[in-house]
């Protein structure tokens, strides 16, 4: 592995069928040498509104304020991404002032910084190697995350905005239809 790809963004390739991730957008979190982990950004669960699952969080719920679906694995664990305030030093930053929440801590100790959260429900793994694998065989396109993505208000459209505001002639695969044969 030469470098971690922690706080880059996995745009899913128009070769990536599978429907766990067709058309998918992963914040990944984690990656070094014994794997890697991240959470799709794209998949709200709409019949599960945040303030019926973790209450405590729904003030800070961004738009639209419902779960996501993190990814296929361990899908009944609740993860949660938060914004936090410039001032803080969050420990699990991933990009900006974007970081996993300590799910021990309580709401009273985490409201002084927190700004804005996304609620997960499982994540997306990778073991040793696998997730360099899919990307040698062109199922990742990876690229720069902005804070902002993890908290889009749109994420229907988050796989076609990220990849328009690709370089080149990575902008173009944004256009391509749902499925290639009818074109």
């Amino acid at each position: 592995m030469a470098q971690s790809l922690a706080g880059s963004l996995l745009v899913a390739s128009l070769s990536l069928v599978d429907p766990n991730f067709f058309r998918t957008v992963v914040l990944l979190c984690m990656h070094d040498e014994d794997g890697a982990m991240g959470l799709v950004l794209n998949r709200p669960v709409q019949q599960a509104p945040v303030v019926e699952h973790l209450p405590h969080f729904a003030e800070f719920a961004a738009e639209p304020p419902v779960i996501f679906q993190g990814g296929p694995v361990e899908p009944t664990a609740a993860i949660v991404l938060g914004r936090l305030a410039p001032h803080a030093q969050p420990p699990n930053r991933i990009v900006g002032q974007v970081a996993l929440l300590d799910l021990s801590r309580t709401i009273d100790d985490l409201r002084p910084d927190l700004r804005t959260v996304r609620v997960f429900a499982g994540y997306a793994g990778w073991g040793a190697g696998q997730l360099e694998r899919e990307i040698a065989e062109e199922a990742w396109f990876v690229v720069p995350a902005l804070e902002t993505d993890a908290f889009d208000p749109n994420p229907e459209t988050l796989w076609r905005r990220v990849l328009l505001r690709q370089p080149g002639r990575l902008a173009l695969f944004a256009w391509a239809p749902a499925d290639p044969r009818v074109n």
